[in-house]
């Protein structure tokens, strides 16, 4: 008996001193959690504005562009050379300028050891042109996709989208701007000298593993990635001098995973003029705009004459419980960006209070409705298929699309081709910042959607458009789903695997 209450004495010793290391383990976990850059450094970087992308126009009036796939070496840091991938250079990509109404093509070669692709990310184009898992380019492979750009002045950015390995290659650093114009954008008083008064602002997160930027994911993200500092335009610590009242940010969320909302430590209200797509009806002010993976946003801010401010991405609170904010980047926070206005400002131009009217449908000629439950497991209870049609649409018809996450985790939300209006969160209308043009939402946990597309072809029933989370850790895991637009009666074609790549890729 003696002996029994020893082992039971011993027994609960040891499963104490487990429950206290489980307790200690957990509680170091939690509290090395959090990150925040706030404060931490000065930023004596000045910010690199990316080129805008050398053009020349074709006997057929088509404008054409060349990007060059490559692997080479950045220096984030003073003699420190990082392994990088880039477009027509080591890391990020050219700025590709457009107008409404032109055709263009982009002569892409890919001199990667690898297969990749190049998906124009908010664009409305043919799905053979679109650049998802469908359209590879071989290692050595070229590819000319071309359209005739049809949708209202935009930030819209161009990046890989291999299937299974998307993370990979743009936190690599293959990623870049396509602006587009149209002619009720350039009449208005907006500030548009780029990298003047109109600024690209690319943000990512970033963590680096001696000169190596390190993609592995912590033990608690289930998000995917998440860095411990942030860089703008590829430049760490960045700032930039400032010569103009209003200052235009074209804001992109490149990162992989990280949400982030956006701000300015004294709270100054700024106008958010244009969502993914373009504008809004009319300038809205905020003191906030929050952006997940893929979303942009066009925002303007009042400078004052020799101040210095810091663009910042605040905690937030919508990511679910305190477990899902502290392990999947909602407790974090970013000094990003620092504005460094001159002592003497040229003045600039009132905001006009009208921007113009929405393109996007409004649901009231929806022909029939759809439901997305977003999981990690897959959309709908499926994980990708590359072989399988999962909706068929039928060009011209608009239809409201309910997107609902209950997975306890965050999640967006990316159509390819389309961009929607979104119609009600949760019951109710749409906050200021969901009310423009978008092709890509937040939604988190425990949130439902109501969004109303029109699908404007054209028609070709054999070659799918993509739906899926960009955050790109879950769109690799399976997070993603296709859809054809098909003639009024049509159907999706082919059976089995749909035929990809060599189609429109070549190897030289």
């Amino acid at each position: 008996m003696a002996r029994f209450k020893r082992i039971l004495v011993v027994l609960g010793a040891t499963l104490t001193v487990l429950a206290l290391a489980v307790g200690a383990l957990f509680t170091w976990l939690w509290t090395d959690a959090d990150v925040s850059t706030v404060g931490d450094a000065r930023f004596d970087r000045e910010l690199a504005i990316p080129p805008l992308a050398p053009s020349r126009v074709a006997e057929d009036g088509t404008r054409v562009f060349d990007l060059r796939m490559q692997a080479g070496e950045t220096e984030f840091e003073p003699g420190r050379k990082t392994p990088t991938w880039g477009f027509n250079g080591s890391y990020l990509g050219p700025t590709l300028r457009a107008e409404r109404g032109e055709k263009v093509r982009v002569r892409i070669h890919n001199t990667l050891d690898e297969a990749s692709g190049v998906h124009w990310h908010g664009m409305h184009l043919p799905a053979r042109m679109d650049g998802g898992p469908h359209q590879p380019i071989p290692a050595g492979g070229r590819w000319s996709p071309q359209w005739t750009v049809d949708q209202p002045a935009a930030t819209l950015w161009y990046h890989p989208h291999p299937h299974g390995a998307t993370e990979q290659h743009v936190r690599r650093g293959l990623a870049g701007l396509f602006l587009l114009d149209d002619d009720r954008t350039a009449r208005l008083p907006l500030p548009k000298r780029y990298g003047v008064d109109d600024l690209p602002v690319i943000v990512q997160d970033v963590r680096f593993d001696g000169a190596r930027l390190d993609g592995d994911r912590g033990l608690m993200q289930s998000v995917g990635f998440l860095g411990d500092r942030t860089m703008v335009n590829g430049t760490l610590r960045p700032y930039r001098q400032v010569g103009d009242e209003l200052i235009r940010l074209r804001l992109l969320n490149a990162s992989t995973a990280r949400t982030y909302s956006f701000g300015f430590p004294d709270d100054r209200a700024f106008s958010l003029l244009a969502t993914d797509g373009g504008l809004l009806e009319r300038p809205v002010p905020l003191e906030r705009v929050q952006l997940s993976p893929g979303e942009r946003a066009e925002i303007v801010v009042r400078m004052r004459a020799g101040e210095r401010v810091m663009l910042r991405s605040f905690p937030q609170d919508n990511y679910g419980g305190a477990w899902q904010r502290r392990f999947s980047g909602g407790d974090d926070s970013f000094d990003v960006l620092e504005l460094r206005a001159a002592r003497h400002l040229r003045p600039s131009a009132g905001l006009p209070q009208s921007l113009g009217v929405l393109e996007t449908p409004d649901g009231s000629d929806a022909v029939r409705g759809r439901y997305f439950d977003l999981k990690r497991s897959g959309i709908n209870g499926r994980s990708m298929d590359m072989g399988r049609v999962d909706e068929t649409v039928t060009r011209g018809t608009t239809e409201v699309w309910t997107v609902r996450n209950s997975n306890g985790m965050p999640h967006n939300f990316h159509v390819h081709d389309v961009q929607f209006r979104v119609l009600e969160v949760d019951g109710e209308a749409p906050p200021p910042a969901l009310r423009g043009p978008k092709d890509t939402v937040f939604v988190p946990h425990g949130t439902v959607m109501k969004l109303a597309l029109r699908f404007t072809g054209p028609a070709d029933p054999g070659t799918p458009y993509m739906y899926h989370c960009h955050l790109l850790y879950h769109e690799d895991e399976g997070m993603m789903g296709q859809f054809v637009v098909v003639e009024k009666g049509g159907a999706a074609t082919g059976g089995g695997h749909i035929p990809a790549g060599p189609r429109h890729a070549h190897r030289h």
